[in-house]
């Protein structure tokens, strides 16, 4: 890598991942400057992301969690200022961060996930009908690391959960709850070409099933395996799978895909995340120790991914 590049690592902003944002951004920071590479932080919401050609950046490495940070606007604006960027691009970016839409995607390609209804906040939904029995799962329609997450049992207690879920959100996902057990697969690109490598399967074994915001990040609870214990056939086809929701999104670079399996029917694809975490204990660098890829020389390799005018879905 040329060490003569001047990098910024995007991190922080504004969004209500601001604190894992940071976190990430850190990590990635201290790994490129252990490469001996000029690299420096950049927080969106203290100075305006435009100064980044005044400082002639050569790269951005993007760490921003959430609005604003993976959901298109960074990256349009990175695009505009011709400075290359980690990750999808903007159309990709955009996409993925709505969740109803990504599902629509994945649903039109015949790629398996749970069957769910959306719901705006003008609608009356004080006597909602679906289409898929209880317990559901009650979600923001464009937020991550579980912000707002909340499982529903009964169909009494939905209404005041959908209540709680608009203060994230002016839409909100009803989702078929899925009984089994939860997986993930990361996907990075080679920087010398088309190909692309799945790292190996993680399986996460949360408190009482539920992988929220706290057992995320907070609790200790939380036991992950990798390479995942499962039969080869359902690995092989986790892995087609998620492989066939990045293109089909159009996602560029690196991403990460959450699954569940029931341990009887196909793996379901629950969301494709374009910005994962990357803490020394977050899911990718986990996977990537799985193969002897450090955590440095996977930043190094996101790195290299870095690039201008991202292509779109590949149908």
């Amino acid at each position: 890598m040329d060490e003569s590049l001047s990098i910024a690592v995007l991190m922080g902003g504004e969004s209500r991942e601001r604190e894992i944002s940071l976190e990430s951004g850190k990590a990635v920071l201290k790994s490129l400057i252990k490469r001996n590479l000029d690299a420096f932080p950049f927080d969106p919401s203290e100075k305006s992301i435009f100064e980044l050609k005044s400082k002639k950046v050569d790269i951005a490495f993007i760490a921003l969690h959430g609005k604003n940070g993976e959901d298109g606007n960074t990256q349009a604006i990175l695009e505009f200022l011709k400075i290359p960027y980690t990750g999808s691009g903007v159309a990709a970016s955009a996409l993925a961060m709505d969740k109803v839409l990504t599902k629509r995607v994945w649903n039109s390609l015949e790629i398996e996930t749970p069957p769910f209804r959306t719901i705006l906040a003008k609608e009356n939904f004080s006597s909602l009908d679906l289409s898929f029995d209880f317990p559901v799962i009650v979600k923001p329609n464009d937020e991550g690391s579980s912000l707002g997450v909340a499982k529903v049992e009964k169909k009494n207690n939905l209404e005041n959960t959908i209540l709680e879920t608009f203060k994230f959100t002016n839409k909100v996902l009803v989702e078929k709850f899925i009984t089994g057990r939860e997986f993930t697969c990361a996907i990075i690109e080679s920087s010398n070409g088309p190909e692309v490598r799945v790292l190996p399967i993680v399986e996460i074994i949360a408190p009482n099933g539920e992988y929220n915001f706290h057992n995320k990040y907070i609790g200790n609870e939380t036991k992950y395996t990798c390479p995942a214990e499962i039969p080869k056939d359902i690995e092989n086809k986790m892995i087609d799978d998620s492989f066939s929701a990045y293109k089909a999104l159009g996602c560029q670079g690196w991403a990460r895909v959450d699954l569940l399996w029931d341990g009887i029917n196909n793996p379901q694809l629950i969301e494709l995340n374009t910005v994962p975490g990357m803490t020394n204990h977050s899911l990718v660098p986990m996977a990537a120790r799985a193969v002897g890829i450090s955590f440095e020389e996977l930043v190094v390799m996101i790195l290299k991914t870095a690039s201008l005018n991202k292509r779109g879905a590949e149908f």
